[in-house]
C-alpha cells in the first residue's frame, strides 16, 4: 500500500497534478503505527488557526486543496475509536477547517459546495458543544451568506441563531453575527436597527479577551470592527463615513488585499455620494484592477460605486468601464 502511496505522489508530482487528499498520511501512517497512532490534537489545532490567517492573504480558492486533504485526514482520525475528549477536540478542529474551506468556496463563486461546508461545520461545532465555536460558525456564515446575496431572512436566521447560543456572552462570533445584522439593517436604509447592531457590536467587542495581533477569519480585531463601522456609514450616507474608512484602512497590513480593495472602493462611494464623480469612479477602477482574485464582496461593492451615481453619470466612459470590469 505504501509503495504504491508513494508512487502515486511521485507520479503526481511530475505531472504538476495535486497530490491526493489522504496520500501524505498512508505513506506515513508506518510511522504512526510505531508511535501508537498519536492523534496529535495541539497539531491540528494549530492548522486550523494558521488556516485562519493565510486565507486572509492568500487569492480566493488558493487553500481549497489543502484544507479538503486536511479534512479527509482528520475524518480518518475521526472514524477511530477515540474517547470523549480527543472526539471532541477533533470535532473542533473540523468545524474550524470546514469553516475555513466554506469562507474559500465562497470566495470563489462556488455557493453550493459552500453551504455544504458551512453545514458540515455547523453539525461538527455543535456536536463538539463548544459553545463560542457554536456562534462563530454561525455568525460568520451568516455574514458570508449576505456577500453572497443570499435572501434577507436566511442571513437574519443564521445571525439570531448565533445571538441566541451566544446568550449574552462576548465572542468573535457574536461580533460577527451582529455585524451581519448591521449589513442587512444598513441596505434596507433602518437606520435605527443599523445603529442598534452596531452598538450591540461594540458591546460585544470590548467584551472579548485581549489577543495576540495579527488578521484571522477566526478572530475579531479592531480592523473588522471599524470595516462593520465603514460599511454602514458608507451605505446610511453618514457624513462620518470618510473618516471611519481611513481609519479601518490604518488598521490592515498591506498583505490583506481584499479587505483594503473593499474599504477602497467604500471610498469611492463616499466620494461619489458626494458628487466628486470623477475622483470616485478613477478611486473605483484602480481598486477594483488591483485586486488579483475578485471575490463576490468586492464585485457587490464596486455595483454599489454603480449604484450610487446620480443618472446624468450614468453614461461616462469611467462608469461604463467601471460595469464592465464589474458585471464583465
Amino acid at each position: 500500500m505504501q509503495r504504491r502511496t508513494a508512487m502515486q505522489i511521485i507520479g503526481s508530482v511530475a505531472a504538476g497534478t495535486a497530490i491526493p487528499p489522504g496520500a501524505m498520511e498512508t505513506l506515513f501512517s508506518g510511522l504512526d503505527k510505531a508511535l501508537a497512532n498519536p492523534l496529535d490534537v495541539a497539531r491540528w489545532e494549530a492548522a486550523v488557526h494558521e488556516y485562519g490567517q493565510l486565507i486572509v492573504t492568500r487569492p480566493g480558492g488558493a487553500l481549497i486543496h489543502d484544507l479538503t486533504a486536511d479534512i479527509f485526514a482528520v475524518n480518518d482520525l475521526l472514524n477511530r475509536h477515540l474517547d470523549a475528549t480527543d472526539q471532541a477536540a477533533l470535532l473542533r478542529v473540523t468545524a474550524g477547517l470546514s469553516g475555513v474551506l466554506a469562507i474559500d468556496l465562497d470566495d470563489v463563486g462556488d455557493e453550493r459546495a459552500a453551504r455544504v461546508a458551512w453545514d458540515a461545520a455547523t453539525r461538527a461545532a455543535d456536536a463538539s458543544g463548544d459553545r463560542d465555536l457554536r456562534v462563530w460558525v454561525r455568525g460568520r456564515a451568516a455574514q458570508d451568506a449576505f456577500w453572497a446575496q443570499r435572501p434577507t431572512a436566511v442571513v437574519a436566521g443564521l445571525a439570531d441563531d448565533a445571538v441566541e447560543i451566544a446568550d449574552g456572552a462576548p465572542s468573535a462570533g457574536l461580533a460577527r453575527a451582529h455585524a451581519a445584522r448591521a449589513y442587512i439593517a444598513a441596505d434596507l436604509g433602518d437606520t435605527r436597527q443599523a445603529h442598534e447592531s452596531l452598538n450591540a457590536l461594540k458591546r460585544s467587542f470590548d467584551g472579548l479577551p485581549d489577543e495576540p495581533s495579527g488578521q484571522s477569519v477566526l478572530a475579531f480585531r479592531e480592523s473588522q470592527l471599524r470595516w462593520a463601522e465603514s460599511y454602514v456609514h458608507t451605505q446610511m450616507g453618514n457624513k462620518r463615513a470618510e473618516d471611519t474608512v481611513t481609519r479601518a484602512l490604518a488598521l490592515y497590513p498591506r498583505a490583506a488585499q481584499t479587505p483594503i480593495t473593499n474599504l477602497s472602493l467604500m471610498r469611492a462611494t463616499v466620494l461619489v455620494k458626494q458628487r466628486d464623480i470623477d475622483s470616485g469612479l478613477s478611486h473605483a477602477i484602480t481598486a477594483y484592477e488591483g485586486q488579483r482574485n475578485r471575490p463576490r464582496g468586492v464585485r457587490l461593492l464596486a455595483g454599489q460605486v454603480l449604484q450610487a451615481l446620480p443618472e446624468r453619470a450614468r453614461n461616462l466612459p469611467a462608469a461604463r468601464e467601471l460595469r464592465t470590469l464589474t458585471y464583465g
